[in-house]
């Protein structure tokens, strides 16, 4: 049945001649990753390839060979739509809400929603660029030097450098054959997940600041007033998620991110083999895998975070 589905795959992406492929709101490695990596590699078979982040690309990934590229709307028609490393259709944002039914759905969430017409779903996959790394070729897809620097930027932010419990010797495996183009894995681990602007840095001042640990979750919580005052331009938590994540003795970490609309941006991990973060992340209409995931909650930082703080206490059963 996969051999049909790739197959499948291949003979859609034959027939196509304008494509527009989109990934999630809030864009972390993964998503810019599998976004640049696909995109290039149709561009390079002749395509007509538009690549659309509804919030563009973070300053920390525009070192990236093509992230130029990467435009905030569509701007042409198209006959074939994609979307990657999404979850959930509403994650692309709403300038996709009149495209309908994506073409193909490419994603390793276990909470995907199957939204697309041929729906490619690697849940036991590290990150949606390693789904891409081993599918490229079957599809008669180069996958040249610039392509695999971003599909590796995409596994390694999404594995947080091989450190996440469902980091596989296949995921290595990977790395290494992407590596053997030529990219420099040290300047990629470097530039996504050690190297911070000086706002960003302050921006984690803050939330590290905030810290508070209790029933084996430790949470830091990044408000509006910290945003401004660091002079941090996102909306994310600057990957701050990252740092708490090696917080020895929880099993659970997470970030609360105030954003201007009445919602707040939960990110969840996993820090002990066993939990599975994603159901939690599904309780509040989010998504993600076992080791890492996330949601967005309407209402205000304080009542939000009491909730969400109890019911990831209920659910996982953390005492």
């Amino acid at each position: 049945m996969k051999s049909q589905l790739i197959g499948d795959i291949k003979n859609r992406l034959d027939i196509a001649k304008k494509i527009v492929i989109a990934s999630h709101v809030r864009p972390d490695g993964d998503a810019i990753g599998s976004l640049l990596g696909l995109g290039l590699a149709l561009r390079d078979a002749g395509k007509s390839v538009q690549m659309i982040l509804a919030d563009g690309v973070p300053s920390s990934f525009k070192y990236l060979e093509g992230s130029e590229l990467i435009k905030k709307t569509p701007a042409e028609d198209h006959d074939t739509f994609i979307t990657v490393d999404c979850a959930d259709f509403k994650r692309t944002g709403k300038i996709f809400e009149s495209f309908g039914q994506p073409d193909i759905n490419i994603d390793h969430h276990k909470t995907n929603e199957n939204f697309g017409k041929i729906n490619l779903i690697e849940a036991q996959e590290v990150a949606t660029a390693a789904i891409l790394t081993t599918h490229l070729p079957a599809w008669g897809l180069k996958i040249t030097k610039p392509i695999a620097a971003a599909l590796l930027g995409g596994i390694i932010t999404d594995t947080l450098g091989f450190r996440t419990s469902n980091t596989t010797p296949n995921a290595l495996r990977q790395a290494a054959s992407l590596m053997e183009t030529g990219v420099d894995m040290t300047e990629i681990y470097m530039r996504t997940l050690v190297r911070k602007t000086y706002p960003a840095a302050r921006y984690w001042g803050a939330g590290l600041s905030s810290l508070q640990s209790k029933n084996g979750i430790v949470w830091g919580t990044l408000n509006l007033a910290d945003r401004k005052s660091a002079g941090y331009g996102g909306n994310d938590d600057a990957d701050l998620i990252n740092m708490i994540s090696a917080i020895d003795g929880n099993k659970v970490g997470m970030v609360f991110v105030e954003q201007n609309d009445n919602h707040v941006k939960i990110s969840w991990r996993a820090l002990e083999a066993g939990v599975d973060v994603s159901q939690v992340a599904m309780h509040f209409q989010g998504g993600g895998h076992a080791a890492a995931a996330g949601a967005d909650v309407k209402g205000g930082l304080s009542e939000v975070q009491k909730e969400v703080l109890k019911m990831t206490r209920e659910i996982l059963n953390l005492k």
